[in-house]
């Protein structure tokens, strides 16, 4: 019965809102704040994955510029013998 007459206090001053500014109130804030963090555990959590992603092409890229300083290195080393 409390909550009815509480109801029925309170309905006057739901009357007295204006309906065009109508906000989010805490609740909406409440919503925005997890997904925010939500959306930064989830980049953290893929930054580190990323990481540890180890590239073939990279590995390619370094055999060939090896190879090349090598080849380089060999070519001028037979030139001084002569």
């Amino acid at each position: 019965m409390n909550s009815y007459l509480a109801a029925v206090e309170l309905l006057p001053l739901a009357m007295e809102l204006d309906e065009d500014k109508v906000t989010p109130g805490l609740l909406g804030f409440v919503v925005f704040a997890v997904l925010a963090i939500a959306v930064w555990q989830l980049l953290k959590s893929m930054n580190k994955h990323m990481k540890r992603v180890d590239f073939e092409e990279r590995q390619e890229i370094a055999d060939e510029e090896a190879a090349a300083r090598g080849g380089a290195s060999a070519s001028s080393d037979a030139g001084r013998r002569d």
